[in-house]
């Protein structure tokens, strides 16, 4: 391991990332080690770890490389791995463009939950194509406390439980993973999403992503329950022709979620790079004892 690692800070409506650019997939990082770095009183601090590798170079991604050039290996806070984030793409292509790898306009990116396209805009939000959303059937139930809802069950190449209920305070502290039912419904675990009405086609959420506890912002998350308040406002716009755009505020920030009638769902938002540094080796290597 070389004596120092070059590692950026950067968030997407307050989802944090720990970025750590690695073109040729060199950089050794376990579980433990990005739970280190994401660390918020021992380490660098973040949500996940968003690890920057050209998909050649990556053997989950070569399979995509004549698509993307770029692969995010994205880990959780926990180490763990996980299939796509939507905030995190988008501080992925942020960095890409701070970098001079990329430019405004359009990109594609590879991730665990296949390619997804990106558009950088001049007045500085980023477009994410999300890709289109699954509804598995069956009846789900999430709880808190001695309260349970029922949950629309959403998969974004990640799995979601969408809860409609009275108050975000019903959410509880969110420290751990809220119960759910069946188990059978998410043998990997699932991100779950607390939402409440604002008005006409806007809605405000908090979300325990699992493997980070509650975050300030979650992409999928925000597609998934626009997409679940949407089928429950009697919305597809795969039936209607038109296209469904709802507001979606989050505890960090605002990011408006369009659902076109081919089934994709475009997400856009904010990114911002805030940080720069290098990581000590022997900090990193003392961390893994």
């Amino acid at each position: 391991m070389s004596t120092r690692i070059a590692f950026l800070k950067g968030h997407g409506t307050e989802n944090d990332f720990v970025i750590v650019p690695d073109p040729e997939n060199a950089i050794d990082l376990p579980p433990a080690a990005v739970a280190a770095l994401c660390d918020r009183r021992a380490g660098i601090g973040g949500d996940g770890l968003l690890h920057v590798v050209r998909s050649a170079a990556h053997p989950e991604a070569r399979h995509m490389a004549a698509d993307a050039e770029w692969f995010m290996d994205y880990r959780n806070g926990d180490g763990s791995i996980a299939e796509m984030c939507g905030n995190g793409v988008r501080v992925f292509a942020r960095y890409l463009q701070r970098a001079g790898h990329v430019t405004e306009g359009d990109l594609a990116v590879a991730t665990r939950g296949g390619v997804k396209t990106v558009h950088i805009a001049k007045e500085g939000d980023i477009t994410v194509g999300m890709g289109g959303a699954l509804l598995p059937e069956g009846d789900v139930t999430v709880s808190v406390g001695g309260r349970s809802w029922p949950a629309r069950n959403v998969n974004m190449g990640n799995p979601h439980a969408v809860a409609f209920v009275a108050d975000l305070a019903h959410a509880g502290d969110l420290l751990g993973p809220p119960p759910f039912s069946p188990a059978t419904a998410y043998p990997d675990g699932v991100n779950v999403e607390f939402v409440v009405d604002r008005g006409p086609r806007h809605v405000a959420l908090r979300v325990h992503e699992r493997g980070s506890g509650e975050t300030r912002s979650c992409g999928t998350g925000a597609c998934a329950v626009a997409v679940a308040a949407a089928r429950r406002d009697g919305i597809d716009p795969r039936v209607t022709g038109t296209p469904a755009t709802y507001t979606v505020d989050l505890p960090g920030g605002t990011l408006v979620i369009t659902e076109r009638p081919d089934g994709e769902i475009e997400m856009t938002g904010p990114a911002v790079i805030v940080a720069e540094g290098e990581i000590e080796a022997e900090w990193l290597e003392s961390a893994l004892r």
